[in-house]
């Protein structure tokens, strides 16, 4: 699919649609583009990876289901926002796999490219709102946004453990690589953390994990 096109593009809207409804729906049509990019993890009941929109929703179930372990009082409903957005910007660059070496290299100026294109489809106050939510999750100063980063961090370590090690096998990942990751979790619940490091340490005594 070429990059440079919008999805509407293929098939414009009819004409009678309000102005603002119309930018709405073409920011929606363009998010389908989110089921296409493919993240390293692998699925736990398919033989295949992830996609960066089963992702997002795995998170959001995950900060609905979860919330209770938050470390700080969290407003689910924002932290479900939270996580909705975050990987949105990534329709343009794709996926930047945590365990291969250099793929995070301008990672934050190609997502902030990204999110000034994408967030620019929407009517000013609501790309403004998608901006800010996506920059607060990328900030992680809120407790919301830590618990989401610490949903983002706990999902594929969960995915991983069912596919006894899914990308705990790739060549940047070591025992070093793999706890930074934990920490995220740890950063946000410590019961969460607590759980997430019983799934590393038997990780590494099964030989999932290089220590």
């Amino acid at each position: 699919m070429d990059d440079d096109a919008l999805i509407i593009d293929r098939q414009p809207l009819p004409e009678g649609i309000p102005e603002r409804l119309a930018a709405q729906l073409r920011f929606v049509a363009e998010a389908d583009k989110l089921k296409t990019v493919l993240r390293a993890s692998p699925l736990a009941a398919a033989d295949r990876r992830e996609n960066d929109a089963e992702h997002s929703w795995h998170l959001a179930l995950m900060v609905v289901l979860l919330a209770e372990y938050a470390d700080e009082p969290i407003d689910v409903g924002h932290a479900v926002k939270l996580v909705v957005v975050h990987d949105l910007v990534e329709i343009y660059p794709g996926d930047s796999p945590v365990f291969v070496p250099g793929a995070a290299d301008d990672q934050q100026e190609r997502e902030a490219a990204a999110a000034d294109r994408l967030f620019g489809l929407l009517p000013l106050d609501q790309a403004g709102e998608m901006r800010a939510l996506w920059d607060e999750f990328e900030a992680g100063t809120t407790a919301e946004a830590r618990f989401g980063k610490a949903m983002d961090r706990l999902e594929p370590m969960l995915l991983n453990w069912l596919a006894g090690g899914g990308t705990w096998g790739m060549p940047g990942a070591s025992e070093a690589t793999v706890r930074a990751r934990e920490a995220g979790v740890v950063a946000a619940s410590t019961s969460l953390g607590d759980a997430t490091g019983l799934l590393v340490e038997e990780g590494l005594r099964r030989g999932w994990i290089r220590p």
